[in-house]
């Protein structure tokens, strides 16, 4: 016969829905959908089914017992009958009645002897003989009585007392043992329930209070500080656990610090970005102004204006284009570069009239750029390129108070294949170990007073633009700044 077992029952968690700010709702949540509720399940599920195991070889061990008890019964009849051949009928009915039999015999191998009977048993479902059972023998016979479907008897047989040779052979009804089993069972059943509830409850009181409870603060501080990045004050704070949960609380904490710094530093920048649009149109009117008075001094007849002036209308261009050049820094615009054939040397010579090198008092710029040596890039952005270089050198230079120091700012240029290797270096004071990690980072000012962190930004953007790169070589006395500017690919 084919029995299938009572379907368990299954739970079924609540639907988050997104965006609930109700504490009750977050209560529910958590205590049927989320991890409390599932380790409350599952520790359960696991100690029943452990209870699983300990129930098979307890029934069987059940089934045994309460049929050698009833042979021992049967067997006491049977040393009585030893001794005096007969039993009296009262004894009969109590022995019957005691063990719940239907037919009590002894067999004495030749002769086989009638103890008591109470009616004519019908035919024999089930024989078990006791000196033969084994422990998967008991487990099968067990669950066979469990799920026995009728009115049949089951006919025993096994020694009544210890020391006799005899044997006793009793018949029960199957419905008998099984309705004891299942008495069994369900008081297995309760035992069970009752362990299972115990240890679950400590087991998710534990682990509530030892990860449920410090997994929901990290949660509620993500949340906190997610509703404003900006205040430092909403940073995680650390607890002092010395295990993952408070490793997880450091990273945490270094990263909501991170990017609290890091807005920050975006918001600056979009501060200087609404800064320079309002002066912008202003100071634009103030250099056109200029321009126009320089256009007229043109016409005068001196030769020291006549030279002076185009110079100085070149510098105005540029000045107009820079107030471009940061606006478009800050809003990730920067044009394309315009290519073209460049004598290197002359854009460092400009460089130099530019910043009043060349007869600078304390200063010496020395361009060693040979004459032959040609770049391919944007006149303009090169320019910007060597001027934020070497206006960086004059800075750190004049800072320097000791008159015995050597000032000089060296531009050196090699071609090799179709790549310009140029080389911005000076004799001043170095860059500081601490900035050198962030030392083309917007707004990661170096040691000079007054700046803002665009200079060195600006050119490694510039180079970018070009395919190139720029890099600081530590293994020069001074600053040395090493610049790659490839020729355009054909």
């Amino acid at each position: 016969m084919k029995h299938e077992g009572a379907p368990q029952g299954s739970v079924v968690p609540s639907k988050d829905e997104a965006g609930s700010s109700g504490q009750s709702d977050l209560v529910g949540r958590y205590m049927f959908g989320g991890l409390s509720g599932k380790l409350l399940m599952m520790t359960v599920l696991f100690v029943m089914l452990a209870e699983v195991f300990i129930y098979v070889p307890s029934i069987a061990n059940f089934r045994n017992t309460w049929l050698m008890d009833r042979l021992t019964t049967a067997g006491v009849a049977a040393s009585v009958l030893a001794e005096t051949n007969t039993i009296a009928p009262r004894l009969q009915e109590e022995l019957l009645r005691t063990t719940g039999a239907v037919a009590i015999s002894l067999d004495q191998g030749t002769r086989r002897s009638l103890i008591a009977m109470s009616d004519v048993p019908g035919d024999v479902d089930v024989v078990i003989d006791m000196a033969n059972v084994t422990p998967w023998a008991s487990i099968v016979g067990s669950f066979e009585v469990l799920f026995y479907r009728g009115n049949g008897v089951m006919r025993v047989i096994g020694a009544g007392q210890m020391g006799h040779t005899e044997r006793v052979d009793v018949v029960l009804p199957i419905a008998l043992l099984q309705q004891d089993m299942l008495a069994f069972s369900g008081r297995i059943l309760a035992l069970s329930l009752v362990i299972s509830v115990i240890t679950a409850s400590l087991v998710y009181i534990t682990l509530r209070a030892l990860f449920i409870r410090p997994l929901r603060r990290l949660t509620r501080s993500m949340e906190r500080f997610a509703e404003s990045p900006e205040d430092s004050s909403r940073i995680m704070r650390i607890s002092g656990r010395r295990d993952e949960l408070g490793d997880a609380e450091i990273r945490l904490a270094a990263m909501e610090e991170a990017l609290s710094r890091a807005l920050h530093q975006k918001q600056r920048l979009a501060d200087l970005g609404l800064a320079v649009s309002k002066i912008n149109h202003d100071l634009r009117n103030l250099l056109a102004s200029a321009q126009l008075f320089l256009e007229r001094l043109e016409h005068v007849p001196d030769p020291t204006v006549s030279r002076l002036a185009p110079k100085i209308l070149a510098t105005l261009d540029r000045a107009v284009g820079y107030t471009q050049a940061v606006m478009s820094y800050g809003k990730a615009q920067e044009s394309a570069p315009q290519r073209r054939l460049l004598a290197l040397q002359r854009v460092g010579d400009d460089v130099a009239d530019v910043l009043g090198l060349v007869d600078h008092e304390n200063v010496a710029f020395e361009n060693k750029v040979p004459v032959e040596i040609e770049i391919d890039a944007d006149p303009e952005q090169i320019f910007r390129v060597l001027l934020n270089l070497v206006r960086n050198a004059v800075q750190a230079l004049e800072t320097e108070k000791d008159e015995t120091l050597v000032r000089r700012i060296t531009l050196e240029a090699e071609r090799r294949g179709t790549c310009v290797h140029v080389t911005v270096s000076d004799t001043g004071p170095g860059i500081p170990d601490n900035i050198k990690s962030a030392l083309f980072k917007a707004f990661h000012s170096g040691s000079k007073q007054g700046g803002i962190g665009l200079g060195l930004a600006i050119v490694a953007e510039l180079l970018k633009a070009h395919g190139g790169k720029i890099k600081l070589d530590d293994t020069r006395p001074g600053t040395c700044f090493c610049l790659e500017v490839p020729d355009r690919a054909i």
